[in-house]
């Protein structure tokens, strides 16, 4: 979809919206998961099996408390998909929401340095692309801009600014995006890399609407529904 330079200078992300079956239960489990003001809740049907394409990944500043959203997870209905531990890279661990929605909870520091707490240092949606270069392109030309650059393997952007109503308490800016291989997101979740039908997500942008060549929706953020909150 062809898209002006004066609508792409004025394009970033905004919210994040999940389509789900059930709104009211799938309030309770971010209000419990303690994520509710970061996303968006909206019904619907819409069809999908296997993997949905993406996750919404939490960055925190210690183990502790990595262990303390993790649990908050299992105990509100999550499904454990790889059990919180050490890695190269400092701690993690990965459960599905029950409305499939995959969730990253990691800090890079492997020791605490202070108690648990129940605060997020950054909210990273990491959508699974096939073309990490040609998806990057894609949204610069819509005015995003290039934060992180791995090569054809990652790329992550500046964050963007909440639209009207939009954000949480404390929010300036509610989610970063991120882009990873698919195969490569899929392998790093513990999940198979097959999937079809709805990515049952939408990204609210303060451009127009469009979709990008790996099928995810941008809206207006204005025209999204009410917060999960």
């Amino acid at each position: 979809m062809a898209t002006t330079a004066s609508t792409a200078a004025h394009t970033s992300l905004a919210s994040v919206t999940l389509e789900v079956a059930d709104p009211d239960a799938a309030r309770r489990f971010y209000s419990a998961f303690g994520v509710d003001t970061h996303i968006h809740l909206r019904a619907s049907k819409a069809h999908s099996t296997g993997f949905r394409g993406f996750t919404l990944a939490l960055t925190v500043s210690g183990p502790a408390t990595v262990d303390g959203f993790f649990g908050a997870a299992v105990d509100a209905g999550a499904t454990v998909l790889k059990p919180a531990a050490k890695s190269l890279w400092g701690y993690s661990g990965v459960v599905r929401a029950p409305d499939g929605t995959i969730w990253k909870i990691a800090t890079s520091a492997k020791k605490d340095t202070g108690p648990a707490t129940r605060e997020i240092d950054e909210v990273v949606l990491l959508i699974g692309v096939e073309d990490v270069k040609a998806t990057k392109q894609f949204y610069v030309d819509r005015g995003l801009t290039v934060a992180k650059s791995l090569g054809g393997k990652y790329a992550q952007f500046a964050p963007g600014q909440c639209g009207p109503g939009q954000c949480g308490p404390g929010q300036s800016g509610p989610v970063t995006l991120a882009l990873y291989k698919r195969r490569a997101l899929a392998k790093d979740l513990g999940v198979p890399v097959d999937g079809t039908g709805s990515h049952r997500i939408v990204l609210g942008g303060t451009g127009a609407d469009f979709t990008d060549p790996d099928g995810f929706a941008w809206e207006a953020a204005a025209s999204l529904a009410p917060t999960a909150s």
